[in-house]
């Protein structure tokens, strides 16, 4: 519990002390009123001051000048009556404050939840020196630098290890309890836990782009983005609260006038009792207090399991969504490809690998890896020269002098090389010499363990149509397709035909929403299109995770399933107390203004329905059986 909570706590307890005391002690006039006057005073100096200074700000109908009007009036009322019934001001300031206190360890327990996250940040960073380490702050640290993580230590920079065997422990990025060992050559990301060996690690990022600042980025914004039912809470309030307002100075004035025109008492007295009920019972905190919190909570649930959600906005999206388009490599299969074959070889086979991996040696797409790590040698980069890379094709070079063409179908047919088809289930690399046709290489990718059941999984969550879109060839994309379960399959697309089809899809569309799932460079424009765009984070492109607006930290497609299943619970939620806040409130507001509510109803409907509320939106923090 912070200094604050303890602090309204203290009064919350000497103002009941108070109140049970004066309710038994026989004191009347004068020390009776000083008394409950000073006990209101404990209880409610702070919210008299809030309602003042939102007066003189301009901010006059907001919840504290709700209270400070009911309740001095209340007191105005007894004092004019002469009843000494001054515990019902008190009462409702009270419990009022009760539920404020309720409402901050609410609050508080869910920032907590997310503050278990804000641990990953890393404190510093070990370089060494004169054979000694030195901490130094990770923005310090430039690319390329070596820091050393000791057993136990968080890795603050992503990089690679140089030198070292460990165990880290991802539980904090991506909710997944499983150690993972890396080795030599292993790529790391900051906010791992290190658990084992001393680690060596040449960073290849700053501590401003590297994995965990921006993990910390999102969630901290995550509240900037609002969703459609905050905004809708926030006009309610702007519009209501005058509107209750004006509603109970019409209720404390114009019955008593009516009733003096038809020559009956005009019960003043009464009709303003029923006005401060009924302005006590028009408080909206449930409303504005848990609608905010329900959303915080999901998105705090959602992060501890490795799902970022950017913003409650896309929260909302998520629940709404209908069809998922997913990209297949490094989405839904490893991306890991292997060099399966050679076939229709004019020359030797190793030869054939040397000439592809060097001609694809400048680039990092997961192809141009499986060639270099078929080659098995170190590339000599001096050997080739004039590389230029054909977008969806391949790539062109000059090897030991002669012209190679690496790449499919269209690239032949660009260089205008005839070339024999292959039937073999897989991506084909077609390689070409000085324009004569040297063979083709298989290469196939590894669905990843989970894809299948992400699928299955998907439909129990709601979803009505799984799309993919490829720009492997047909045969590839149809058999990993079929394997799967996907609905409808796509395949041979370049990126503009993948944002192409989005939108063909997008209009086609009968209801519901629809995300797309990527990791790639050339998936961030179709990221941003789609309603709502879903990225790999763990092996994914900076410029997917960037464009995305659900990040995956541990790349597991089966999580899409779950974020989906928690942005449903979060949104019942939501509902549920607008419901129950709204119908209460105006049950309560009837029954006031018919003069069959008492103070005690309203203290109910205002902070019992808040209580209530705040508990149910507490829920959605917890989704780890979802």
């Amino acid at each position: 519990m912070t200094k604050k909570q303890k602090k309204m706590l203290a009064r919350v307890l000497v103002t009941a002390l108070m109140m049970i005391l004066l309710a038994i002690l026989p004191i009347s006039g004068i020390p009776q009123f000083v008394l409950y006057l000073f006990a209101y005073i404990i209880i409610g100096y702070d919210i008299l001051l809030k309602a003042f200074r939102g007066i003189l700000n301009g901010r006059v109908f907001d919840e504290n000048f709700l209270m400070a009007i009911a309740t001095v009036g209340a007191f105005a009322l007894a004092i004019y009556e002469q009843s000494g019934e001054y515990s019902e001001a008190i009462a409702v300031m009270l419990f009022y404050q009760i539920g404020e206190l309720f409402q901050s360890y609410a609050v508080g327990k869910s920032r907590r939840s997310i503050s278990e996250l804000m641990d990953i940040r890393p404190d510093y960073a070990n370089i060494e020196a004169d054979g000694k380490l030195t901490q130094v702050s990770p923005d310090e640290v430039e690319i390329g630098s070596v820091i050393i993580v000791q057993p136990g230590e968080k890795i603050p920079i992503d990089g690679v290890i140089e030198d070292g065997i460990s165990t880290l422990n991802t539980s904090a990025l991506t909710g997944e309890s499983l150690p993972r060992d890396v080795h030599t050559g292993d790529e790391v990301i900051s906010g791992c836990v290190n658990m084992t060996g001393v680690l060596r690690i040449k960073t290849t990022k700053a501590f401003g782009e590297s994995t965990v600042s921006k993990i910390l980025d999102l969630v901290e914004n995550a509240s900037s983005r609002k969703s459609k039912s905050e905004d809708f809470i926030s006009k309610f309030a702007r519009i209501y609260t005058p509107a209750v307002c004006g509603s109970a100075l019409a209720l404390a004035i114009i019955p008593s006038i009516i009733r003096l025109i038809v020559g009956l008492p005009a019960e003043f007295g009464d009709w303003i009792y029923r006005a401060l009920t009924f302005l006590v019972i028009s408080c909206p905190c449930a409303l504005v207090v848990s609608i905010p919190l329900s959303f915080f909570a999901g998105i705090g649930g959602a992060s501890k399991e490795g799902i970022l959600i950017k913003g409650s906005n896309y929260l909302e999206t998520l629940s709404e969504t209908k069809y998922i388009v997913f990209d297949k490599t490094g989405t839904l299969t490893e991306g890991s490809f292997e060099v399966n074959a050679i076939h229709h070889g004019t020359i030797d086979n190793s030869r054939l690998i040397e000439l592809a991996a060097l001609a694809e040696s400048a680039s990092s797409h997961p192809i141009s890896k499986s060639l270099q790590h078929a080659y098995g040698k170190e590339l000599d980069w001096s050997r080739v020269s004039d590389i230029t890379e054909i977008s969806g094709e391949g790539v062109t070079a000059t090897v030991d002098g002669h012209s190679v063409a690496v790449g499919n179908g269209k690239l032949m047919r660009r260089i205008g090389t005839e070339y024999i088809l292959c039937h073999s289930v897989g991506t084909i690399i077609h390689v070409a010499v000085d324009g004569n046709y040297c063979g083709h290489i298989v290469i196939s990718d590894v669905i990843k363990p989970n894809s299948k059941e992400a699928i299955k999984s998907l439909r129990q969550s709601g979803i009505e149509k799984t799309i993919m879109l490829s720009g492997d060839s047909k045969s590839v994309a149809e058999s990993v397709g079929n394997e799967l379960g996907i609905d409808e399959v796509h395949g041979e697309l370049m990126p503009d035909d993948k944002v192409a089809k989005v939108e063909e899809l997008l209009k086609s569309k009968q209801n519901g929403k629809l995300a797309f799932v990527g990791d790639g460079i050339n998936d961030a424009p179709v990221l941003s299109r789609a309603d709502i765009g879903i990225a790999m984070g763990a092996m994914g492109s900076d410029a997917a995770i960037e464009a995305a607006d659900v990040v995956l930290m541990d790349d597991d497609p089966l999580k899409i399933s779950k974020a989906i299943r928690i942005s449903k619970k979060c949104l019942r939620i939501v509902k549920e107390n607008i419901v129950f806040a709204i119908g209460v409130k105006l049950i309560c507001l009837i029954l006031g203004a018919l003069g069959m509510a008492s103070m005690w109803l309203a203290i109910f409907a205002d902070v019992g329905v808040m209580v209530l509320a705040v508990l149910n939106a507490i829920r959605a923090l917890f989704v780890k059986k979802l």
